[in-house]
């Protein structure tokens, strides 16, 4: 071969060594990339050309579904009553594919590209059939999930529901909320101006408030103080200082209580009538007593300091994940006896406050909360099933019925409001925010009190009042309703 041949030869195989490395790059290393980029039309009808997998409620109700049209994305993605699941399904758009809730968690499954649905995609590959996306099913329930919405709304606010024994997600309300079929129009102008809508709105109704905001959870967290105090020795009997006033230690602050049953008797109170009557002055010296160390140590048990990942998908998807709650890892005893009674640093998601009711509930053990019961392929197979998994044993079974019988003395003594003929258990909150003049409203609880099958959190924003007049109607509804089932 003389020297010109051999140069062509080893210039064409340069060529076809870069070629093949260059299209190994985009079709294997980038692929993904490449098939989410917003600029990839020949993706976007892909995925459109697909029927998209439904997203169900509990009992077989339809959430989202994609329903045949005549143009060229061939499905349009439809929400049933939008606005009340939107936070459950967050939405499909052509504009920013699946965004938020189970659109974007589970997303490779709806769409059908998930790795679990390679045998329908060989199948229909031979067949000529048409790969259809994977149904997921919920745990959310549509009734509970009504109501909640109905009895928030025009407020600024969040309701979490969650089955104690399992963990199943059965309530995740948020309001104000948005139309995901609006941002869902084949019409791409159109789309981003619903967007810019949703996004220029007050009260930003696309903010996820279960599991994305962060709110003082007043004295809603004295049960985790409570929690603390029980595990270290105390009992219910226990008395504690107290007193009608308590200056903040080194400072010239005063915590005062609304009640006068909340200073006890000759500066003591037991554990027990402290958390009936929320006394502030109480629970802040507790706080201080047990320890930075105690506290928070108890608050970790209970999600506190780390996100908190709802059903992982394992997908590659992304997950839906409540940010973390905060109790403020400090030293100075003044922070720590405001923290104690839910102010100061203190923040919590309404999420993390219903899996502190939860773990009452269920005897001191936390299951992981989850949002999906199961997955099913076209041939309704199922591809994935959810399994109740523990998240921590927060506190011993003693400490879980000492709180329960706690809770219990707070609706029949302080919130006889909240009682239910089947029994409730449940600790209200009143969280100051701003100059003081307005409060976030909490109450948590879950019943039946002696044989629980749900458990709340309800938090009211920016309001007036108390969180049992402006949270407890809320709370006490979405049980009616669950117990009527």
């Amino acid at each position: 071969m003389n020297k010109s041949l051999r140069q062509l030869f080893t210039a064409v195989i340069v060529l076809f060594t870069i070629l093949g490395l260059s299209s190994t790059i985009i079709m294997a290393v980038r692929a993904n990339d490449l098939n989410a980029d917003g600029r990839n039309r020949r993706g976007l009808y892909s995925e459109y050309g697909v029927p998209r997998g439904a997203i169900l409620a509990s009992d077989g109700s339809v959430l989202a579904q994609s329903d045949p049209v005549n143009d060229a994305f061939n499905y349009q993605r439809k929400y049933t009553d939008g606005p009340t699941f939107a936070a459950v399904t967050g939405y499909y758009s052509i504009v920013s594919r699946s965004d938020r809730g189970i659109e974007a968690s589970r997303n490779s499954l709806l769409s059908g590209q998930s790795d679990s649905l390679w045998l329908d995609r060989i199948t229909s590959l031979f067949t000529g059939s048409q790969t259809k996306g994977a149904t997921v099913e919920t745990s959310i329930d549509a009734k509970l999930q009504r109501t909640a919405m109905e009895a928030l709304g025009d407020n600024d606010g969040a309701v979490v529901a969650i089955e104690p024994k399992t963990g199943r997600i059965l309530v995740m309300a948020s309001t104000p909320s948005y139309d995901p079929n609006a941002l869902a129009s084949h019409d791409g102008g159109t789309a981003i101006s619903a967007y810019q809508q949703v996004v220029d709105a007050n009260g930003n109704p696309m903010l996820n408030r279960t599991i994305s905001e962060h709110y003082p959870p007043g004295s809603t967290f004295k049960l985790v103080v409570a929690a603390a105090a029980l595990e270290s020795g105390y009992t219910q009997d226990t008395q504690i200082p107290a007193g009608s006033s308590y200056t903040l230690p080194g400072t010239a602050t005063n915590l005062t209580n609304t009640t006068n049953a909340a200073a006890g008797s000759n500066g003591q109170i037991s554990l027990r009538d402290a958390l009936t009557w929320s006394s502030n002055t109480a629970f802040a010296q507790l706080g201080v007593k047990l320890g930075n160390d105690a506290v928070s140590a108890q608050a970790a048990k209970l999600g506190f300091g780390t996100d908190v990942t709802i059903d992982a998908s394992g997908s590659g998807d992304r997950s839906i994940t409540a940010t973390a709650s905060n109790f403020p890892k400090t030293t100075g005893d003044d922070k720590l006896a405001l923290a104690s009674i839910g102010q100061g640093d203190n923040v919590v998601t309404p999420l993390q406050n219903a899996m502190v009711a939860a773990a009452v509930a269920n005897g001191g053990k936390l299951m992981a909360p989850t949002l999906v019961d199961r997955v099913r392929g076209s041939d309704l197979s199922v591809i994935d099933q959810t399994k109740a998994t523990v998240f921590s044993q927060a506190f011993s079974q003693s400490t879980a019925d000492a709180l329960k019988e706690m809770m219990k003395s707070v609706v029949a003594s302080d919130a006889p409001s909240l009682q239910l003929q089947q029994g409730v258990a449940a600790k209200t909150g009143t969280a100051q925010i701003g100059d003081g003049s307005r409060i976030d409203g909490w109450t948590v609880g879950f019943a039946p009190a002696d044989d629980p099958k749900i458990a709340v959190a309800v938090v009211v924003h920016n309001v007036t009042g108390y969180g049992v007049t402006t949270a407890g109607p809320i709370m006490k509804q979405v049980m009616e309703e669950a117990l009527k089932q």
